[in-house]
């Protein structure tokens, strides 16, 4: 069709025809888009649906974590939505600790059937502290004050002189005030110190050296107060290697126990009266380990050993008085040692003073002082120091050391309270006449390598500081005494 011929066709057509042509064919297009619409609604909500109940499944095994987690700590989780719940357990076990639901939540799970721990902070040494320490040692104490409690105004000593450069006499004194009162000749032999009772002294001494028995027994003597040797008796145990003396303790009936130690296997207790008779003996195995110290409590004794880190056998013994055990039990924490240094009885509870230091670092280390500070040793050998200021040792030994006081229930050993204080060592525990209970803490103020020293290889000075607790266990004052002990490792 030629291009004239199609124009007159166009004309032969409607102009409505036309005019409907100038509009798009709109319906068929718009059809489609609402099914790609509908589908893709549906892809969508399908997708929705998925990452919902994906995003509720991760939920549920969060919280069923958190709350297992929960149960497993003894974490309570009264007054906390689920949504506290979860945020709780993130902060602990990633170890943040910066949201503050999780410190309500811990210590409103604090019951009294667990363990209240306590941390007395304390300041590290200042320089007025270091320049009073120079003062002390170095100019003859003008600074320092004695504490009069802490300075009895009667006390006993005891000495030997040698007669003719091998055979000792051994003697006991008296002193009032610092005054000598009398002086007592006891034996032959070498006698070791004085235990002071309510009416004069005890000592103790082992067969002379130049005996000829293969069996070197131990010896007790009883001096009254005005110097009078009253009675002396042989203890008698049929130990087959040895027996060496350990303590004697004035029981409130006014008989003494004597503890001992046999064959490096046994503890053996010896009761004698007022006159120096036998009256009962018994003997405990404990295996090779040394006996610490022993004290009075309740109706019997209470006996630190040193802690058996192969076997981790107990290491404190409660007694009756005839001898038999009636609860043992240790006390340890994962990668810590724990060294007891002293021990009472206050309102029924045993209180034990002592301190802490790592096992990292110290490894081979049995309880007492000789492997404690082995990582120092370890750092200065490898970088062959034999000399290190006092600036830089004394950091590194204050950060090995916690001291502790626990209370603990005497039947069963299990923790009652537990006090800490960083660099510094748990002392002496004493009761006032008004029924507190005192410790003292000695915080490591000033320290200095010895390697040349035969009896230590550490020393310093502490500072003393001293907290006092009311008859219920809580801690009602402190203070920073104006006393010093010796620091020896």
């Amino acid at each position: 069709m030629r291009g004239n011929e199609f124009l007159e066709k166009m004309e032969l057509i409607d102009p409505a025809y036309m005019e409907a042509a100038d509009t798009a064919p709109q319906v068929k297009r718009w059809n489609w888009l609402k099914k790609c619409g509908t589908i893709a609604a549906c892809l969508i909500l399908l997708a929705s649906t998925c990452l919902g109940t994906y995003a509720c499944t991760v939920e549920v095994r969060e919280y069923n974590d958190a709350m297992q987690f929960f149960d497993e700590y003894d974490l309570s989780t009264e007054g906390l939505t689920r949504s506290e719940i979860k945020k709780v357990y993130r902060d602990i076990t990633t170890k943040s600790f910066s949201d503050p639901k999780t410190a309500e939540v811990i210590l409103n799970s604090l019951s009294s059937d667990q363990i209240g721990g306590h941390e007395i902070l304390q300041e590290d040494p200042t320089p007025e502290d270091l320049e009073n320490l120079w003062n002390y040692q170095y100019f003859n104490g003008k600074y320092w004050v004695k504490d009069p409690e802490n300075v009895p105004s009667i006390r006993y000593s005891y000495g030997n002189e040698f007669t003719d450069g091998t055979r000792g006499k051994g003697y006991v004194e008296k002193y009032e005030d610092n005054v000598l009162i009398w002086r007592t000749y006891v034996t032959d032999c070498l006698i070791d110190h004085p235990y002071p009772v309510s009416d004069g002294v005890i000592v103790h001494w082992q067969d002379d050296f130049m005996s000829t028995e293969e069996f070197r027994h131990v010896w007790i003597a009883k001096i009254d107060e005005d110097g009078n040797h009253l009675w002396t008796q042989k203890l008698e145990n049929e130990f087959q290697r040895f027996e060496r003396w350990e303590a004697v303790l004035e029981n409130p009936n006014g008989t003494y126990a004597v503890i001992t130690s046999g064959d490096n296997n046994y503890l053996c207790l010896t009761q004698f009266t007022p006159w120096g008779k036998e009256i009962h003996s018994k003997k405990i195995e404990i295996g090779k380990r040394r006996i610490k110290m022993a004290k009075l409590f309740g109706d019997g004794y209470a006996v630190v050993l040193d802690y058996d880190n192969a076997s981790e056998k107990p290491n404190v013994l409660i007694m009756d008085y005839a001898g038999n055990v009636t609860s043992s039990f240790s006390h340890s924490e994962d990668g810590i040692y724990y060294c007891i240094t002293d021990m009472i009885d206050f309102n029924g509870k045993l209180y034990l003073s002592g301190y802490a230091v790592p096992k990292e670092g110290n490894q081979n280390q049995t309880t007492g002082t000789r492997h404690e500070l082995h990582f120092v040793s370890e750092y200065l050998i490898q970088n062959n120091l034999w000399k290190i200021p006092s600036e830089e040792l004394t950091p590194m030994i204050r950060d090995n050391y916690t001291a502790i006081l626990i209370a603990c229930d005497p039947s069963t050993g299990s923790m009652q309270d537990f006090y800490s204080v960083k660099g510094s060592c748990g002392g002496l525990l004493s009761i006032s006449k008004f029924g507190t209970l005192a410790w003292n803490v000695e915080s490591i103020t000033t320290t200095f390598y010895s390697p040349y020293t035969s009896s230590f290889t550490y020393g310093g000075s502490c500072y003393v500081f001293q907290y006092v607790f009311g008859p219920n266990g809580n801690l009602i004052g402190q203070k920073k005494s104006d006393r010093v002990t010796s620091f020896r490792r």
